[in-house]
């Protein structure tokens, strides 16, 4: 039995209750009971991975209610009633109205599994339809939230894929300008947690004066000037996710504190002695080697190794250097739209400057560029012509293919036929192209 999927009876008879638990357990099943409806609620919610067994006749809200409630919130999470023999009427009428099966007292074991097997085959179907939809609709986004068709680019975007449905911590390794909390919203907005909070900590920019109240949050009257409650940024983040970024520049007294949360997921407001519970996704980024740090013991090796649990690097530009005519348009167009002037023309001579350059800034500086090019400001670009050697052949090639099929299509509206006309080159050809360049 999938120990994701899980049984809730909600019953007010202590020994119906037991026995039905009893007959579950012995079938593998995880179960847990409930003794009023008002108290299940409280447990279900519309990605509940299980069923819910209740009986009929409840104190305060019934089980047909309940029924109505949970609908409400999910019309697919099965409702299996447990009625009395004067109820046969209100159960027929209840599966009408959408409830999974019915059982009359008293009813055998095997009764109860039957119907819990089939409630839990269904409900498993229903949760794997809707997790294949989550990630057809994420991937969409994550084609323009991580950009390029670069091999480098498209491992990078499986690897999140793939990560974005786990609740396992991240740690993202990138030079600056790499996009690393590009790819932490990614990881967000493809999870379960997309709906919760994106809170991002610069660790390198908190003062360690304000470090206590700005991340574990304060009481009222907990220090001078502290008039009210203030919610810290990891309890913020709790039920989405937490970045740390430049995790390397936290000081090593924060170190200590923050390595007690992430253990134990718990935290104290600053002047409260109360635990409070935190349910988040925590991914960091760091820019340096870790482990290096940790061994000069300038960084915690426990807290170290409690970040790594899995890590992702991100390729610096100069390694992927097929994708910089495609993000320069990128970067180009949404500047033009910004600045409200016209795209910048990708002349070969730009081009081949583009492609030439180390970008020691990566993508960032990438999108600078692109950003003083459409307000007519080369002067960035014709600094970095001077300082960087020729290209490659084949990589000025390509280059200059990529933009005169780039400048065709925009000339045609898109048109593959009038394209390939004006290029003198076979349809079947230029769309083989298209697909190498990421068109």
């Amino acid at each position: 039995m999938n120990s994701q999927l899980h049984v809730l009876i909600v019953e007010d008879d202590a020994d119906v209750a037991m026995a039905c638990e009893q007959a579950l357990q012995l079938e593998g099943y995880e179960c847990g009971c409930m003794s009023s409806a008002e108290m299940a609620q409280k447990h279900l919610s519309a990605d509940f991975a299980g069923v819910v067994v209740s009986d009929i006749r409840l104190p305060r809200m019934s089980g047909l209610d309940l029924l109505a409630a949970v609908h409400a919130m999910d019309a697919e999470l099965p409702v299996i009633l447990i009625t009395g023999h004067g109820d046969i009427s209100m159960a027929v009428q209840a599966m009408k109205d959408g409830a999974q099966d019915f059982l009359e007292k008293p009813f055998a074991p095997e009764r109860l599994t039957e119907a819990v097997r089939r409630a839990l085959e269904r409900r498993r179907l229903v949760l794997e339809v809707r997790a294949l939809r989550e990630q057809l609709q994420s991937r969409d986004l994550m084609q323009q939230q991580l950009l390029g068709q670069s091999p480098a680019m498209q491992q990078l975007r499986r690897t999140v894929q793939s990560l974005a449905s786990s609740e396992a911590d991240v740690l993202i390794w990138g030079e600056t300008g790499t996009g690393k909390e590009k790819v932490a919203r990614s990881l967000h907005e493809a999870s379960r947690r997309k709906d919760g909070n994106f809170v991002a900590i610069n660790c390198g920019g908190l003062p360690e004066t304000l470090f206590d109240s700005e991340i574990f949050g304060s009481e009222a009257g907990a220090f001078t000037g502290a008039g009210k409650k203030r919610i810290g940024k990891i309890e913020h983040a709790s039920g989405g996710t937490l970045f740390l970024d430049e995790i390397e520049s936290m000081p090593m007294a924060m170190q200590i504190k923050l390595l007690r949360v992430l253990q134990e997921r718990v935290l104290e407001r600053l002047g409260s002695n109360t635990l409070i519970p935190v349910d988040c996704r925590v991914i960091a980024a760091t820019k340096v080697d870790l482990l290096a740090l940790s061994q000069q013991g300038l960084f915690r090796a426990d807290l170290y190794y409690r970040l790594n649990v899995i890590t992702v690097n991100l390729p610096p530009l100069r390694e992927r250097r097929e994708d910089i005519p495609l993000l320069f348009e990128h970067f180009a167009l949404q500047a033009a739209a910004r600045h409200q002037r016209s795209v910048p023309e990708l002349t070969p001579q730009r081009l081949q400057t583009l492609m030439a350059h180390d970008w020691p800034g990566n993508v960032r500086e990438l999108r600078n560029m692109a950003e003083r090019m459409t307000l007519g400001i080369d002067m960035g670009l014709q600094s970095a012509q001077a300082q960087t050697a020729e290209p490659s052949l084949a990589a000025t090639v390509e280059a200059i293919e990529r933009a005169l099929i780039v400048d065709a299509l925009r000339s045609h509206d898109g048109s593959l036929t009038r394209a390939a006309q004006a290029l003198g080159t076979p349809k079947t050809t230029l769309h083989d192209k298209m697909r190498k360049y990421g068109l």
